[in-house]
C-alpha cells in the first residue's frame, strides 16, 4: 500500500470520538485519513473517491442509511464501515445487505476493532488494485494492432474483420494453418470487446482424453463418477460473462457435437450427474486448421454445428503470404529475446533476410520465433548471419572432394531434421537424440568453423 496510500474518510459528529477514530488509524503510515463532523462536508469530497468510509450511523443532518445509499450510488467500489452507539441486530442486518462491510458497536473494543477491520478490507483493496493493474496489462498486451504485428494487406484485411468482431457477441470461428497465431487472435477479440473484465477462457480439445472432455466443458456433481469427490464447474461457467476459447473444434468426437450444439442453442448446460439446467453466458470462438466445410462433407463434423459457429469467419494467411511481415515479426522476436536474456540487441544482415524472405515457413510464426531465437543464439557476433538459421537439408555442407556426405554431415543432417520435427526446440531434439543440448549447439556451431 506504500505507493497508494488508502484514503480513509471518518464521518462523526461526535468530536472526541472523531479525533480517536483518526488516532487510532493515524497509526498507520499506509493511511490517508480525512475526517468529517457532518453529512453535508462529507458529501462535498465524496468525489474524491476514498477507498474506505467509516461512517456514524446518526448524524445530525443524515442518518447512516440515507448516506449508504448515497455512497451506493455514487461510487459503489468505495467500502462502508457502520459504527454505531447501540447494537442493533435487525439494522445491522439490513446495512450488510445493502452493501455495508461490517457494522461496529462504539464499545470497548472499538479500537481493536476498526483496526483489523481496515486492515482485512486493505488486504482485499491491493488485491483488487493489482487485478485491475493486471487487466490494464493484459489489455495493453492483447491491443491487436500491438500484438498482431505486420503491415501486408493480408494482415490489414484481419485487423478489419477483428474490428467488426468487437462490439457484438457474434460467435467467431478463426481458421488457418498450424502456427498463424489463431489463440491470440481470439485473445485479442476478448480482450478489446464489452467482456475484457471477465475471464478468457481456453480450451484445447485435441489434448483433453476422450473420456474427460464432456466433464471438463460441462463440469459434474459429487458423485457422478468415481473421483468425482466435489463438485467441479466446467469451462461454460468458468467462462461465465466472458469468452470460451475452442481450439481445434475441428478434433471433437461426434457424440459430444451433439451436446455442444444442443448448449448453443440452449445456452444452458447440465453438469454430469444432475437433470438441472444451469444458464451460461458466454462468448463462443473457435479455431481450427481445418477445412470445417470440407470436414461436413467427409461427415466427420455435423452440418448443424458448423452453421451455427460459422458466425463470423477469420481466415488467418499463412506467413509465407505475408511479404515484409516476416522481418518485422522477426526483429520483434530478436528484441524480445534479447531483452529477456540480456543479449546487446542483434540485427539481420542483408543477406540473413533474403534467406527469411526466400523461405516457405511451414511452422508459420510459431516456426519464425523458434528459428530467430536459434539464431541469435548461435550467432557470434551483434549481426546474424545467414548460416544462424537452421532451415532446411539443403544448407549442409558437402564433403569438398564431391565424393558424398561425411560422418560429420550425416549427424547434421540428423540434429537439423530433429529440430524441424520438434519445432526448432532445442530440450526436446536432444531429449530425443539423447544427447546434451550443449553437443547441439557445438555440433551446429561447427558448421560455420
Amino acid at each position: 500500500m506504500a505507493d497508494h496510500p488508502l484514503k480513509i474518510f471518518i464521518v462523526e459528529d461526535n468530536e472526541w470520538y472523531n479525533k480517536l477514530l483518526v488516532y487510532t488509524l493515524s497509526l498507520n503510515p499506509d493511511y490517508e485519513i480525512r475526517s468529517f463532523l457532518n453529512a453535508r462536508d462529507f458529501i462535498d469530497h465524496l468525489h474524491e473517491s476514498p477507498d474506505i468510509v467509516t461512517l456514524d450511523y446518526r448524524l445530525p443532518d443524515a442518518t447512516g442509511l440515507e448516506l449508504l445509499k448515497r455512497i451506493r450510488l455514487e461510487n459503489s467500489e468505495v467500502q462502508v464501515i457502520l459504527i454505531s452507539e447501540q447494537e442493533d441486530i435487525n439494522m445491522a442486518v439490513t446495512l450488510l445487505k445493502m452493501g455495508a462491510y461490517d457494522y461496529i458497536t462504539k464499545s470497548d473494543d472499538i479500537k481493536e476493532r476498526l483496526l483489523n477491520t481496515v486492515q482485512n478490507l486493505s488486504k482485499d483493496i491491493s488485491l483488487k488494485r493489482e487485478i485491475t493493474s493486471l487487466r490494464r496489462e493484459i489489455q495493453k498486451k492483447y491491443s491487436f494492432r500491438q500484438s498482431i504485428l505486420g503491415d501486408s494487406q493480408a494482415i490489414k484485411g484481419v485487423y478489419e474483420l477483428i474490428e467488426k468482431a468487437l462490439d457484438t457477441n457474434i460467435t467467431v470461428i478463426i481458421s488457418g494453418e498450424t502456427g498463424t497465431g489463431k489463440e491470440l487472435v481470439a485473445k485479442a477479440i476478448h480482450y478489446n470487446s464489452k467482456r475484457k473484465d471477465k475471464p478468457f477462457v481456453a480450451v484445447n480439445v485435441p489434448a483433453i482424453p476422450s473420456e474427460l472432455i464432456e466433464s471438463e466443458l460441462f463440469g459434474y456433481e459429487k458423485g457422478a463418477f468415481t473421483g468425482a469427490l466435489s463438485r467441479r464447474i466446467g469451462r461454460f461457467e468458468e467462462a461465465d460473462g466472458g469468452t470460451l476459447f475452442l481450439d481445434e473444434i475441428g478434433e471433437m468426437e461426434q457424440n459430444l457435437q451433439t451436446k455442444l450444439l444442443r448448449v448453443l442453442q440452449e445456452k444452458e448446460i447440465v453438469r454430469l450427474g444432475s437433470n438441472n439446467p444451469v444458464k451460461t453466458d458466454c462468448r463462443i470462438v473457435t479455431a481450427t486448421n481445418k477445412n470445417l466445410r470440407e470436414e461436413v462433407k467427409k461427415g466427420n463434423f455435423r452440418e448443424d454445428l458448423y452453421y451455427r459457429l460459422l458466425g463470423l469467419p477469420i481466415e488467418l494467411p499463412p506467413l509465407r503470404d505475408r511479404a515484409n511481415d516476416i522481418l518485422i515479426l522477426a526483429r520483434h522476436f530478436i528484441g524480445n529475446f534479447c531483452a529477456d536474456n540480456n543479449i546487446q540487441l542483434k540485427r539481420l544482415s542483408p543477406q540473413a533476410q533474403k534467406k527469411l524472405l526466400n523461405y516457405s515457413f511451414p511452422g508459420n510464426i510459431r516456426e519464425l520465433k523458434s528459428l530467430v531465437e536459434l539464431a541469435v543464439t548461435l550467432s557470434v557476433n551483434e549481426e546474424i548471419q545467414p548460416s544462424d538459421f537452421v532451415l532446411s537439408d539443403d544448407e549442409l555442407l558437402s564433403s569438398e572432394e564431391g565424393t558424398g556426405l561425411t560422418m560429420r554431415d550425416y549427424e547434421l543432417k540428423i540434429i537439423k531434421a530433429t529440430l524441424r520435427s520438434c519445432n526448432n526446440d532445442i530440450s526436446m531434439a536432444a531429449k530425443k537424440l539423447d544427447i546434451g543440448i550443449s553437443t547441439i549447439y557445438r555440433k551446429l556451431k561447427e558448421v560455420k568453423e
